[in-house]
Parts: structure tokens; C-alpha cells; sequence
């Protein structure tokens, strides 16, 4: 299977969770979008390695980090392999020069790893397909993570009678709310569209 190489495009507070975030991943050179949702430690973790903040403790990343380094072991990749009842999963694929191990990891664990490691992270077409979001908006306001939605995603089937404008909302919300499944049909109707 091919893979499609990802990036960090943004973080926001989830509003559909308490305490927890929405960490936005976007497929290099492309404009879906892979949000998934994390817990604020996860969250905390991956911002401080994003801002270059030193702790004056080692968070358990870093110490992780200093421990696979210690034995000589690496990072060299990590894959976002699975997504399941709205849930993601990731294995960190790694080497200490001779043998190379995978590693089953929480995704959000293996993108703050993937920081420390600068290492890529990766996903598969039919991952994108599942739950990636086809973004449209200017650049500048898609890398600020920016998914408020204030509108409920109605139980409807069809969206047809909506508005282009309606559907981009609606679009939100359900990302927001991780209705990924709604979410696709949306896409695929503003796709119909055009």
C-alpha cells in the first residue's frame, strides 16, 4: 500500500469534549485533512516540542525519547495504520540499526514522538478516504485549527436541499463532533456539486 506523508497543520480546544483537543493533520501538498481528537497531556506534550519550550523536567516523551536513545534506538517512521468506530491507531516503526521493530502506539503518543524524533508520519489512502476531510478554505485560516461549527449535524440523510455554504458548516460540526461518517457524506455531496 502506498503512503500518504502527513503534517501537523494545527491544534485547537475541542468543543465537544471537555479536556480534550483537536489535533489537525494534513496530507503534504494536498488539501484533505485528518482530524483527530486527543487528551490535553498528549496535547500539551506535542505543543511544547512544536514551540521549542525546554521543561525543567523531562515530560515522558522527552523521557522516552532519552531512553530509546540511550540504547541507541530510533524512530524511523510512524504509520497511522487503522480507523475504527471513530477511533485511530498508529505503530511506531523502529530501528537500532540492524533490526527494525513496530510498535503499537495511541496516535496521539506516536505524533508527539515522531516530534522528538523528527521523524515522518504517514497514513493510507483508505484511511484518508474514511475519515480525511476535503478542505477548501484559504490556507491561512485552515493552519490556525480553527473548526468551530456552531450548528448541530442534523440525523439527515440526504443534504441536498443545503446550501454550498450550509454544507461547509455542517462540514465543520461534524468534524468537530468526530461524525466522520456524516462528515464523508458532506464531502461527497460538495463534491457532487462541483
Amino acid at each position: 500500500m502506498d503512503k500518504i506523508r502527513l503534517e501537523i497543520i494545527g491544534m485547537s480546544y475541542s468543543q465537544s469534549q471537555s479536556g480534550a483537543y483537536a489535533l489537525i493533520l494534513g496530507e503534504k501538498d494536498g488539501k484533505r485533512r485528518l482530524p483527530i481528537i486527543i487528551g490535553g497531556f498528549e496535547a500539551q506534550s506535542i505543543a511544547i516540542e512544536l514551540e521549542k519550550i525546554k521543561t525543567p523536567r523531562p515530560l515522558t516523551h522527552d523521557l522516552f525519547k532519552t531512553f530509546a536513545e540511550s540504547f541507541e534506538i530510533e524512530i524511523t517512521e510512524v504509520i497511522i495504520n487503522k480507523f475504527s468506530e471513530g477511533v485511530f491507531y498508529a505503530v511506531l516503526l523502529c530501528s537500532d540499526g540492524k533490526n527494525e521493530v513496530e510498535i503499537d502506539s495511541r496516535t496521539s503518543d506516536a505524533i508527539a514522538l515522531a516530534l522528538r524524533f523528527s521523524c515522518p508520519v504517514y497514513t493510507y489512502e483508505s484511511i484518508m478516504v474514511a475519515a480525511g476531510i476535503l478542505m477548501e478554505e484559504d490556507p491561512e485560516t485552515a493552519k490556525s485549527g480553527d473548526l468551530a461549527g456552531d450548528e448541530p449535524l442534523q440525523e439527515e440523510t440526504s443534504f441536498s436541499d443545503y446550501s454550498p455554504e450550509e454544507l461547509k458548516q455542517l462540514l465543520q460540526s461534524a468534524v468537530e463532533n468526530e461524525e466522520y461518517e456524516k462528515a464523508s457524506r458532506i464531502r461527497d455531496e460538495i463534491k457532487r456539486r462541483k
